[in-house]
């Protein structure tokens, strides 16, 4: 497949999974033109950038924190949620990179990620049939015929917000905010009281301490500005092709198509069919990409998948993001670890601990146990070890709000706490204190695997 001649429209040829139907192909059509002719979103600079810091990943020299809503609402779009957000990411990222000693990759699940794939293609209410909701970019959640009937306009919106959100945050990353001396701040009010506040405001304490020590030997945030800005990256699913088509842009200095939405883009469990669109449509942009892996791919299948996305096996351009469940991890991804292994391929594998991991509870509210959760972690970690390979990130869903969607944690929420704070439209995320209490616990999980396998001493030059 990867010998055929590759277009930004090329998939459009191919069969295709997970499409709203549109009624109105004209306005369509209007929509894909006028985004066609918008600034890009992101520069391909900015992903040669990530990609050349997703190689470290593989290489075991880093590791990947992606995370963030299961869907963005356009009705949840305010600074506040951002910030809210992006402090949360700050706290976990320097608890791993401190606790660890290892730079931490930060890719948000954000300015981008608006449409979701289904399990089915319509919902059955009280007898009434109406399609199902694919994500704000695609139709709204409320079950009316008119919420529900495809608008092709969102996008439009869509595109909107995913500048807005991107400004800010790159406002805040590269402003002061993300300024290591601002680690005490980044506490959210309702995590003060959490059963992590102390362990966190200890490391808090302890890079204070260092950061003192770096200003009396000449080391300050004012003349190293790595120490008061951090790189962050945006990703999201490719779903729509149509939207990113419209915004697949000629990189000027290398040639290169991009695909400008996001930093980085990945096929869902869904969609990654080796002859179908969603494969032939990121095989041809040069952003690094997503793979998702669940229950149902087999060794082989995915050695056909990495050889049509990645034939060149450059380092950071593939990341294996394994969601296959607590109950079946150990069943499956061995086998898979082993195929990449024996072809030498060049991977980064991430763990989504989430999708498999989802339940519906007696009231009826759809759950995330957080030990189902962390379990997967823990044994993403142990089948890497033990197979001799890297384990080198982990994908979550999460949230900076005070939402109640996830059971357990240390403060624990029971299922009859579910519906306090039940906010998403989608599937559940973890809140603030259950994502920096995860946060600690890869922490320790990395160093047992640094301890384990400790990086070769490199020779000066």
């Amino acid at each position: 497949m990867s010998t055929e001649r590759w277009s930004p429209e090329s998939w459009r040829a191919k069969p295709i999974q997970q499409v709203p139907v549109y009624t109105d192909q004209e306005a369509l059509a209007n929509v894909e033109r006028q985004l066609a002719g918008y600034p890009p979103l992101v520069f391909a600079g900015e992903a040669r950038k990530l990609k050349a810091q997703l190689g470290k990943v593989a290489a075991g020299q880093a590791f990947l924190l992606q995370g963030g809503d299961c869907a963005e609402s356009f009705a949840e779009h305010s600074a506040d949620n951002i910030r809210d957000f992006f402090r949360v990411f700050l706290q976990m990222a320097v608890v791993m990179t401190f606790a660890a000693a290892l730079p931490v990759v930060k890719v948000g699940r954000v300015a981008g990620q608006f449409a979701k794939p289904r399990s089915s293609p319509t919902e059955k209410q009280n007898g009434i049939e109406l399609p199902s909701y694919r994500g704000d970019i695609v139709n709204g959640p409320d079950f009316s015929e008119a919420a529900r009937a495809p608008d092709p306009t969102r996008q439009l919106e869509a595109y909107r917000q995913s500048a807005a959100t991107l400004n800010l945050l790159r406002a805040f990353a590269t402003g002061g905010y993300a300024n290591l001396e601002n680690a005490h701040r980044w506490m959210l009010s309702f995590v003060n009281d959490s059963p992590q506040s102390g362990r966190y405001q200890e490391l808090a304490d302890r890079i204070t301490e260092t950061l003192g020590f770096m200003r009396a030997i000449g080391l300050d945030p004012e003349s190293h500005p790595e120490m008061r800005q951090t790189d962050f990256f945006t990703s999201h699913e490719a779903l729509l092709l149509g939207f990113e088509q419209a915004l697949t842009r000629v990189d000027s200095t290398s040639g290169d198509f991009y695909a400008t939405s996001g930093h980085m883009i990945w096929i869902g469990d869904r969609t990654r069919q080796l002859d179908h669109a969603h494969v032939e449509y990121c095989r041809g942009v040069k952003n690094p990409l997503g793979l998702k892996c669940g229950p149902s791919i087999k060794p082989d299948d995915l050695m056909r998948l990495i050889d049509a996305l990645n034939p060149q096996d450059e380092a950071g351009r593939l990341t294996l993001i394994c969601r296959f469940g607590s109950d079946k991890v150990a069943d499956n991804l061995p086998a898979l670890v082993r195929a990449v292994k024996k072809a030498g391929r060049t991977v980064v594998w991430s763990c989504d601990p989430m999708h498999g991991n989802t339940v519906t509870a007696a009231n009826g509210y759809k759950t995330r146990p957080y030990e189902r959760v962390t379990s997967e972690i823990k044994s993403f970690f142990q089948i890497l070890n033990a197979e001799g390979a890297y384990a080198g990130g982990v994908h979550l869903e999460m949230t900076g709000k005070n939402v109640t969607e996830c059971t357990g944690g240390a403060r624990v929420i029971n299922e009859e706490d579910l519906h306090d704070r039940y906010h998403t439209y989608c599937d559940p995320r973890l809140n603030a204190e259950q994502a920096i209490e995860i946060a600690f616990m890869v922490a320790d999980l990395l160093n047992e695997e640094r301890a384990a396998h400790p990086l070769p001493v490199q020779a000066a030059e």
